[in-house]
């Protein structure tokens, strides 16, 4: 396994205008694992008061590709190649908690699986889960 890519990581996270303005904070990152949390707020919801789908698509990918990110060289960067979500039951509570694994390191291509729970307190529920085939890419 390559060793953790911290600066990486972190760049994913500061210098995302997007996932600024979304809230989502990073909490651990070991090689090939990444933990983030949303505190959710109105503007994450639909009409029906649940967490929207985009919230959730959005926070398993970005935490999948800071996963995938972990294990890069210095000087690659990593762009979401496809992914699949399953929305497990509806979300509603006070956060989102994403837990975001490699499966598969490669050269080009990674593949990364990440769970979305939401809830409130220590009552977390899965709610959607995410394959994420990741591009490992190198500035032009």
């Amino acid at each position: 396994m390559s060793p953790l890519n911290q600066a990486e990581v972190e760049r994913l996270f500061t210098a995302s205008p997007f996932i600024q303005h979304l809230g989502l904070k990073l909490v651990s990152i070991t090689p090939g694992e990444c933990r983030t949390v949303l505190a959710l707020e109105e503007r994450h919801l639909q009409q029906e008061g649940y967490v929207h789908a985009g919230v959730q698509a959005t926070v398993a990918d970005h935490t999948a590709g800071a996963a995938g990110a972990s294990l890069i060289e210095p000087g690659q960067f990593v762009l979401s190649a496809e992914f699949k979500i399953n929305l497990l039951r509806a979300a509603k509570g006070t956060r989102l908690e994403c837990v975001a694994k490699v499966l598969k390191a490669g050269a080009s291509l990674s593949v990364v699986e990440s769970e979305v729970y939401c809830g409130t307190g220590d009552d977390l529920r899965l709610v959607s889960k995410t394959t994420v085939t990741l591009a490992i890419l190198r500035p032009r």
